[in-house]
């Protein structure tokens, strides 16, 4: 199963659900440098600016992007708080890789173990490959029905706004 925003006007993400483990993949290419990428993943002022759909703002309460660094963060719409997530950052490798856990307070044995993965396409463009492990596959059937790829959509297309900002400030 996989989804692709229909829009000639940015690129699409990829969301694929194997079918036989219990794993989502979420695949988006960006016009920037890892380096950007990254910093936009890992900056929590960046971070705020486009992480989930529009229609949603994140307070951080901890963003500690490092080796053994935790994360936690509340999704609010119209200033009320609509879902909790929190997580820890198992291994950081700097421009290249993240691997993290995710969890929704809301749903607190639906843990995810995540892996971003920043590949340089070269020409100043990035992919960013995301692997989801789940506990099962109807962990997985509900992730793919939760709507997340609203957010993940309009997020992405918030990042390429954020990206362009950013592109040779501070670089």
């Amino acid at each position: 199963m996989s989804t692709r925003m229909n829009s000639r006007t940015r690129p699409e993400a990829v969301i694929e659900a194997d079918p036989d483990i219990p794993v989502v993949r979420i695949t988006r290419e960006f016009d920037a440098p890892p380096a950007l990428v990254y910093r936009a993943h890992v900056e929590p002022d960046l971070v705020k600016q486009w992480m989930g759909p529009r229609s949603i703002d994140m307070d951080i309460h901890v963003w500690d992007v490092r080796t053994g660094g935790e994360y936690r963060y509340t999704a609010l719409r119209e200033g009320e708080e609509i879902a909790h997530f929190y997580g820890c950052f198992h291994r950081v490798w700097e421009n290249e890789k993240i691997v993290q856990t995710f969890g929704f307070e809301e749903m607190p044995d639906a843990v995810a173990l995540e892996t971003l993965v920043l590949v340089d396409l070269g020409d100043g463009r990035t992919r960013l490959e995301i692997t989801s492990v789940v506990e099962s596959m109807e962990a997985q059937a509900g992730m793919m029905a939760s709507g997340m790829e609203v957010g993940i959509n309009e997020g992405y297309a918030t990042l390429d706004e954020v990206l362009a900002g950013l592109d040779g400030a501070g670089e």
